[in-house]
């Protein structure tokens, strides 16, 4: 994968998914749902599946689509497909329930036999494309089609032609990530340069996102500017100081330069015992990395 690529699990529309599950289900359901949501959130996820199977068999699409995000979290990408099928089957026109499904068949395609991994690509795109084409607004589900063209091989739908005519489509309704994905393209051709002027203007056009600055100082990190990339780190965490993710990140771009190993250990302890959300960097990953300190 691109060093600069956001990991992407879980999608933005989860006030529209809260709305969805009160909407359809009674008081009670809706209150458990609300309840195993909150567990889902904490990244609880077993807490989360023990409250919602028993209604699995009745269940409507919000709780199975949240029955499967659970078992993606978990890595059970079989289990999480059948729910997620059942989900969007339920409610074809949710591009969060798709872009769930296609996460779950790309997922299967990373692990399974060269004989049945090009279906499972080839569907995942078909879903992210589906997605997209649903709410072309969603920056989760654009970002991860975005991802599928540059990563896949022609033959599986993929190129960076079709990256770039994304990249262009986002630009025109949201420039500043539009920008990030100019500088992903700018990097693979090792202009960088341009890469460093579309983060900057990313970063330009909306200072609050701290995802913005974490983007550029990893990328300072990745030239081997650490002054700068140190600079941008302590910026983004006077944005968000409660952020566990500026934490994670500083720590991998240490580890990957091989400075600062003892700074990193602390960071990534202070990583694990922060609230999680599911969109962070999982406990497992911040593990793995604690080990490459010597810890």
């Amino acid at each position: 994968m691109l060093g600069m690529l956001r990991k992407r699990h879980i999608s933005m529309g989860l006030i529209a998914l809260v709305a969805l599950g009160l909407a359809q289900l009674n008081w009670a359901a809706s209150a458990q749902w609300v309840r195993a949501h909150g567990l889902y959130q904490a990244t609880n996820y077993e807490a989360s599946l023990q409250a919602l199977l028993p209604e699995a068999a009745t269940g409507d699409a919000a709780t199975l689509q949240l029955i499967g995000q659970n078992f993606f979290m978990l890595g059970d990408y079989k289990k999480a497909t059948d729910f997620l099928e059942k989900a969007a089957a339920m409610n074809p026109r949710s591009a969060d329930a798709v872009l769930w499904l296609g996460r779950a068949y790309g997922r299967r395609a990373e692990i399974s036999s060269p004989f049945t991994a090009p279906g499972y690509a080839s569907k995942a795109r078909q879903l992210f494309e589906k997605a997209v084409s649903l709410d072309p607004t969603n920056r989760e589900a654009l970002g991860d089609l975005f991802e599928y063209y540059l990563e896949a091989p022609g033959f599986l739908g993929g190129g960076t032609g079709k990256a770039e005519a994304l990249a262009a489509r986002v630009a025109k309704t949201d420039p500043a990530e539009g920008h990030y994905y100019e500088a992903i393209l700018a990097e693979r051709r090792k202009q960088f340069d341009f890469a460093e002027k579309h983060l900057r203007a990313a970063m330009d056009l909306a200072p609050q996102q701290v995802g913005h600055v974490i983007d550029l100082a990893k990328f300072m990190g990745r030239l081997g500017r650490m002054s700068e990339s140190e600079a941008l780190f302590a910026q983004a965490a006077r944005i968000e100081p409660e952020n566990p993710r500026i934490l994670f990140e500083r720590a991998s771009a240490y580890i990957k330069s091989q400075r600062n190993l003892d700074e990193a250990r602390r960071l990534l302890q202070r990583y694990l015992r922060s609230p999680l959300k599911p969109d962070d960097p999982s406990r497992q990953e911040a593990e793995a990395l604690l080990k490459k300190t010597g810890a």
